[in-house]
């Protein structure tokens, strides 16, 4: 049987991954949606523009997409305060499910991408290990809501749901506001065109906590996995690397794979000291022939200054989804190489 994948978010750093997993397997085809569209691939993945806080134009555009099977969410929108965030994230996910629910007769599945934040991680120190059990925290936060909702509106239909929580996700996708590894890419490129040493800039706390992180890889084969496992049906699984680390142990080896030196942690907003650096990122490109990218393309410094000001411990239990049978695991510092890697090749960095 054919699958027909909606990927919801097909631009950010979790649904490029997935659009890409999804693409590289014979039994499914891909959709993406997206604000800004895409490039369609012929035969494997389409891509649609829509604004999907607007009803009418999801409707519009979700109307002829009657052979999806599986909806995949992973879109959204960032505000300046967490309560701020709850309207337009709930909306955006009711909005594709009113269009998608009446249309698509053979859908199986809704996937739905979450976070630490349901925990509270955002918030301050939480409880270490985090499990899926936990108690919810005082609201608002959008991703219990956007649950609650998925799991009312499913009673009595044919489709299963399923919620996915990642720690920080990484991957090499632009454009993201929140993507670690390309900002700790280019801090490392402008901190090596400056000729000072890589310095921690995050809360002396915070150097010595205990972290984990998500490869966007693993994290798009647990998606998949979950949508098409009859026992992940209706549940919500964690889903990590599978190491733990700390950024003092961490932290050198990421500057030595940039050939740089390391010196005392020293605590400043990326946000603030990477504000004048435009000028230092165009001549780092026309020194080093690199890709003509945008700097704001590579700016994610407001949230590279939230990871880097985490001096909690930091990371959840994922044994849930590995007693379901999900097996993957990945080395959280070779994942980070492999992404500088990836920036490398593309020209992205020097």
């Amino acid at each position: 049987m054919e699958n027909v994948a909606l990927v919801v978010g097909a631009r950010g750093v979790i649904g490029t991954n997935l659009v890409e997993h999804l693409a590289s397997l014979p039994e499914w085809k891909v959709i993406g949606l997206s604000r800004r569209g895409g490039t369609d691939v012929p035969g494997r993945v389409r891509h649609v523009a829509v604004d999907l806080l607007d009803p009418d134009d999801t409707r519009t555009r979700l109307s002829e997409l009657t052979e999806v099977t599986h909806v995949f969410y992973v879109a959204y929108q960032d505000r300046p305060s967490w309560a701020e965030l709850v309207a337009p994230n709930l909306a955006m996910l009711v909005n594709v499910v009113d269009a998608i629910e009446p249309v698509a007769r053979g859908l199986r599945h809704v996937s739905l991408m979450q976070g630490y934040k349901v925990y509270g991680a955002h918030l301050g120190p939480f409880k270490t290990p985090a499990r899926e059990d936990d108690p919810p925290h005082l609201p608002p936060e959008f991703n219990v809501d956007q649950q609650r909702f998925l799991e009312e509106r499913q009673q009595g239909k044919a489709w299963t749901w399923s919620a996915l929580r990642p720690s920080v996700v990484g991957g090499s996708a632009l454009g993201n506001p929140m993507n670690l590894a390309v900002a700790i890419a280019v801090y490392a490129s402008m901190s090596k065109e400056l000729g000072v040493p890589l310095r921690f800039p995050g809360k002396p706390g915070a150097y010595g906590s205990l972290l984990e992180l998500t490869d966007a890889g693993l994290l798009a084969k647990a998606t998949v996995w979950a949508a098409t496992t009859p026992a992940a049906a209706n549940e919500a699984f964690n889903i990590t690397n599978g190491d733990l680390f700390r950024w003092s142990e961490l932290w050198p080896k990421l500057a030595a794979w940039f050939g740089l030196e390391t010196a005392p942690p020293l605590r400043m907003s990326l946000q603030d000291v990477m504000a004048d650096k435009e000028q230092v990122w165009k001549q780092l490109q026309a020194t080093h022939g690199l890709a003509a990218t945008s700097y704001a393309e590579v700016s994610s410094w407001p949230f590279a200054d939230f990871v880097f000001g985490w001096d909690y411990d930091f990371f959840a239990d994922s044994s849930k989804s590995r007693r379901a049978g999900f097996h993957e695991y990945v080395d959280t510092e070779q994942m980070f190489y492999r992404i500088f890697a990836d920036l490398r090749r593309r020209r992205i960095i020097p």
